[in-house]
């Protein structure tokens, strides 16, 4: 009997360990690509309790309460790149609500938000490891639930959820990874550079998914994406967008130039 994709991604969404997770997205990607997997994108699915599974640690607290460490100390950096890797681990489980929580969407769609969800669990591997040659782990610091707080402001509508996340909070990645990168490597962290180089490459590819299917929703609407994205900017009262804008990334990732002019604005 095949697995069906939304249902595996709804499996591995509530589950608790991360690097479980990871791995099982991982391999659910790999037999999506040798065809073991059906697809039913018409089935309405029920929520399971535990959405999303996390482990015990990191402790969830409010953004405000995040403390700020100094990069010149060896916690400061392992702080800063827990956050990393905590982003990575809630980038996971959005991809993988994506793909189970919306149905009758076109087969693209899933297999979209499935290969998202693969890359973010490459990263989050990738960014777990290097903290562990740190002296630290997941878990050793704070994080916060801000992006998944949004999903689930955004659970009702595909169109809001690809308007808020991939090109509101995530697009913010593509302004602020070459700043981050900067700064560890400039405090004599060189290894980090390769791997978020890989992340910033993908998280091009991950946002412009979102502009892409955010721009065929307003299109089989009938609705207009520039006034569309401003009014839900405004109804979410989305995160407040300061520059420097990484206006080169955010243009490869599919952001027009009308809206490059704009960024601020809203």
């Amino acid at each position: 009997m095949q697995v069906e994709l939304r249902q595996a991604s709804l499996h591995w969404l509530v589950e608790c360990d991360a690097v479980q997770k990871a791995a099982g997205v991982r391999r659910l990607a790999r037999a999506w690509a040798v065809g073991e997997l059906t697809l039913d994108a018409d089935a309405t699915l029920s929520e399971l309790q535990g959405i999303p599974g996390h482990p015990a640690k990191p402790e969830l607290v409010s953004p405000l309460t995040v403390k700020r460490r100094a990069m010149n100390t060896p916690e400061g950096r392992a702080a800063m790149i827990h956050a990393l890797v905590h982003i990575e681990f809630n980038a996971i489980n959005l991809a993988l609500d994506a793909l189970w929580r919306f149905p009758d969407m076109p087969r693209d769609y899933y297999a979209d938000w499935l290969r998202v969800a693969d890359e973010e669990a490459l990263h989050f591997t990738l960014l777990a490891d290097h903290l562990q040659t740190q002296g630290y782990a997941y878990g050793d610091f704070t994080g916060h639930n801000g992006l998944w707080d949004m999903a689930m402001r955004t659970q009702h509508d595909v169109l809001e959820r690809m308007a808020l996340l991939p090109r509101t909070m995530e697009a913010r990645g593509l302004d602020v990874t070459p700043g981050t990168k900067a700064k560890l490597v400039q405090a004599g962290d060189h290894a980090i550079a390769p791997i978020l180089d890989i992340v910033m490459r993908d998280e091009i590819g991950h946002v412009s998914i979102g502009n892409r299917w955010f721009n065929y929703l307003c299109e089989q609407r009938s609705l207009a994406p520039s006034t569309t994205y401003a009014a839900l900017v405004d109804k979410h009262n989305a995160i407040p967008r300061r520059g420097p804008f990484n206006l080169e990334a955010r243009r490869a990732a599919g952001f027009s130039e009308e809206e490059l002019a704009g960024l601020g604005s809203l």
